[in-house]
């Protein structure tokens, strides 16, 4: 039996002890690991018999190996007979290890910390309103519109909003630069896309005109070459196009949607914004009762937890660099910054998590809430519906930490709707 004491700073401290036949198996274990680097003289390296070894170089080098041997069994034991949940490893201390006897250490280990839960139902928040007019359908028709539009070639001298083909070459103090050069770019008038004036000065050009144009690039500019420094670049345009809009009426339904009608394809639209305000009202009202939830719990986080979350949003950002085809060392190098910087930069957000976390799990507990087998199992069917054809293909090779997941999805769904019907709107 492992004794217990609770310490300050979220950490206990647990005394064990390894019995003196364990531990001689231990050892056994350890003579056979280590005779393979042991010299002893009068026998090839790694024959010399344990006794041997033992009377050269004495019982106690085959101590450390022996205790990382048989320590993690009577640890576990301890951990689950006083229901410790470690947050971190042990630090781990050997009081006494003498041959033919009980080998005594004692364990210390931060642990979850104890949530102090202040008020987390009934909590008054905000009412959310959420209204689809008329132009928020009319600018939905517009995107729909615009996706659809086509450049259509006109001749007439270039004005703001059109698209330019051109070609432009730049000089500074008579002498090209890398990357002032093009031939056929497009390029929206009014768009800002390139340096100050460059725009500006292509206004009433006509199409075949050429045309040099004196502009100056911004004292905060990415070349330190260029920054501040005036330039001419040579132009020629080849075509000026306008975007020319399919008019709003059933014909425009039929080729955008499914829908027959413009009437049809509003009202449509409609839906799809009011479902969209309203999850989003849902969403903002769960929140806030988390939020606020989270803000009446008191909790003493231990470092370490803040640490490992900090870290997990750290390689969350390092996997989606690299869906990009980006790492992370590149991307520092670009930005000018720091995986350490990052990660303090992270630390408020981290502590955020990990609190909301904390509260939400000693709510569900406070509450009582469970996950049944049979919602468990339609949260698994939702998930796997994604995969239509292959969903029960799917389905089968869940192993029993998949299951865990869901069952925690399910958990967390329970308390969050408790929080968010016990709730009152003002």
């Amino acid at each position: 039996m492992a004794s217990f004491e609770k310490l300050e700073s979220n950490k206990v401290k647990l005394g064990m002890t390894i019995s003196a036949e364990d531990f001689d198996k231990a050892v056994d274990k350890a003579y056979l690991k280590l005779r393979k680097t042991i010299t002893v003289p009068g026998f090839r390296k790694g024959h010399a018999p344990k006794g041997v070894i033992e009377k050269a170089y004495g019982w106690y080098v085959f101590v450390d190996d022996a205790f990382d041997e048989a320590y993690p069994a009577v640890y576990e034991a301890a951990v689950k007979e006083h229901d410790v949940k470690p947050v971190d490893r042990p630090d781990i201390t050997i009081l006494s290890a003498e041959k033919g006897e009980d080998v005594a250490f004692e364990a210390v280990v931060t642990v979850m910390p104890e949530v102090s839960l202040g008020q987390y139902k009934g909590i008054e928040v905000e009412k959310q309103e959420y209204n689809v007019t008329d132009e928020m359908v009319n600018a939905e028709i517009e995107r729909e519109r615009e996706n659809v539009a086509r450049m259509i070639d006109v001749e007439r001298p270039v004005e703001n909003g059109d698209e330019v083909e051109l070609d432009y070459s730049g000089t500074v103090n008579g002498v090209k630069f890398e990357g002032g050069t093009a031939e056929h770019q497009t390029l929206v008038i009014g768009s800002g896309m390139f340096i100050p004036g460059f725009e500006e000065q292509m206004i009433g050009m006509n199409v075949g005109e050429e045309k040099d144009l004196n502009v100056k690039f911004p004292d905060e500019y990415h070349s330190d070459e260029l920054k501040g420094k005036d330039a001419v670049f040579h132009v020629k345009v080849h075509a000026v196009r306008v975007k020319e809009l399919p008019e709003a009426d059933d014909e425009f339904a039929k080729d955008v949607s499914e829908f027959n009608t413009i009437a049809e394809l509003r009202d449509h639209k409609k839906e799809e914004l009011e479902k969209k305000a309203m999850n989003e009202a849902k969403a903002k009202k769960e929140n806030d009762v988390i939020e606020k939830a989270v803000a009446n719990a008191t909790v003493d986080i231990p470092d370490v937890m803040i640490d490992r979350q900090a870290d997990r949003m750290l390689n969350d950002i390092r996997y989606r660099l690299s869906m990009q085809g980006i790492s992370l060392e590149d991307y520092c190098k670009y930005t000018g910054t720091k995986t350490e910087v990052m990660k303090a930069e992270m630390k408020n957000e981290a502590e955020r998590r990990v609190k909301t976390q904390l509260v939400l799990d000693a709510i569900m507990k406070a509450e009582g809430i469970k996950a049944e087998n049979d919602e468990v199992d339609k949260k698994i069917d939702e998930y796997c519906a994604q995969f239509d054809d292959k969903a029960e293909e799917f389905k089968a090779k869940l192993n029993e930490d998949d299951k865990a997941y869901f069952e925690d999805q399910v958990l967390l769904d329970k308390t969050i709707n408790m929080l968010v019907d016990s709730a009152i709107e003002k």
